[in-house]
């Protein structure tokens, strides 16, 4: 069963049970939901919290929305369900929703961006004015789905402004819809509208790729055994190093992708490429030290390490390569920070097998692109 039919039975369900008008400890409810397991461990226990929850009065709603912080996808699913059987029941019966907690749990960034939406959602439904109130101030927010409303609204203001003939109006537009814009769609619709306007677009930076790579290689990943396998780069970065390689002796050498998407072509780099690994490694020069995203694409298989500790790998080939394939979550300290990529290509023959290439950029939580700063050394 999905979740949206999971949502909808849990809410037909506890708009049939009566209000009950007892105090409960919304936190504790809260916590008893969001110790629901994947495998479905403290269901039982959930679901009664749920159907205690469900009957609380509408003044409740912002505590159990507060509660969206840290809830796996299934707890998410059953606050989701809570929150609108309160607000359901409440409207029903002619109450009203407390819209001035609702609109100030929106506006506070620091909120799960699932409750803040969920909230938004609610408040809409009772005060029509609010998307023009809150939209337009949400272009650089922390949650992606308030940024593309944002951003939808300028697109349109700017393709309104052209319409008018006012061109400089449409530029500034354009330009203040992309300094908040992540998603490609969005983002390429505003990059050509600027470029036939003449205005200079750096979607490198805009998206935070990594173009200049050292690289060595190839390594063996005949019968696909690479992926396992420890080879020097892994153990030590000396790029003054040559090493024993698929083919003969290999040593470290440079590239830069001109791409505008940070597509690098390591195909091009090596022959032969097939049953192939190549070991790929760059600096992310940052401010401060922070939480980020390594956003990943390739259709190759891949490991990747940030200042020598491992974060994630994929043992897979040829599923495609989109922008942000693949998110890895990782620190990165202030200064210099050292990503080695190591991206690993089969023996298959078709067409659609061929290509050897990834593309990685680093970004906020949200995934607004962080260029790199200028090297330090």
């Amino acid at each position: 069963m999905s979740n949206w039919m999971i949502r909808g039975f849990l809410i037909a369900t506890l708009l049939t049970m009566p209000a009950d008008s007892s105090a409960a400890d919304i936190d504790s409810l809260v916590k008893t939901i969001k110790a629901v397991g994947r495998e479905g461990q403290g269901n039982r226990e959930a679901n009664q919290a749920v159907s205690e929850l469900s009957q609380q009065d509408a003044a409740k709603l912002p505590g159990v929305l507060i509660g969206f912080r840290d809830a796996n996808p299934l707890a998410a699913n059953y606050l989701r369900g809570a929150v609108e059987a309160i607000a359901d029941r409440a409207l029903r019966s002619g109450k009203s929703l407390p819209t001035v907690s609702l609109e100030k749990l929106i506006r506070d960034a620091e909120q799960d961006p699932r409750g803040r939406r969920l909230a938004f959602e609610l408040l809409s439904r009772v005060d029509t004015a609010a998307p023009d109130r809150i939209i337009p101030e949400m272009l650089l927010d922390p949650s992606p789905e308030f940024r593309r409303d944002a951003v939808s609204r300028l697109i349109v203001a700017g393709e309104k402004s052209l319409k008018d003939k006012d061109t400089d109006a449409a530029k500034a537009t354009f330009k203040k819809a992309l300094s908040g814009a992540t998603d490609d769609d969005q983002v390429k619709t505003l990059a050509k509208q600027l470029k036939e306007m003449k205005e200079e677009i750096d979607l490198q930076k805009h998206f935070g790729f990594l173009t200049g790579w050292r690289f060595v290689g190839p390594f063996d990943n005949v019968g696909l055994k690479g992926f396992d396998t420890t080879y020097p780069p892994e153990e030590k970065l000396d790029f003054a190093a040559k090493y024993e390689g698929q083919k003969g002796e290999v040593a470290w050498d440079k590239t830069e992708t001109d791409h505008e998407y940070g597509i690098v072509n390591v195909a091009k780099q090596i022959a032969p490429y097939k049953g192939a690994v190549m070991y790929l490694t760059t600096e992310f020069q940052s401010p401060t030290a922070r939480s980020v995203e390594f956003r990943l694409g390739t259709p190759n298989a891949w490991k990747i390490w940030v200042n020598g500790k491992q974060l994630f790998g994929r043992d897979e080939y040829h599923r495609g390569m989109a922008l942000d394939q693949y998110r890895v979550r990782g620190e990165v300290k202030a200064g210099a920070n050292t990503i080695l990529l190591k991206l690993c290509q089969n023996e298959q023959t078709e067409d659609w097998a061929q290509r050897y290439e990834f593309q990685l950029r680093v970004a906020d939580l949200s995934g607004i692109g962080l260029a790199s700063l200028p090297s330090q050394k």
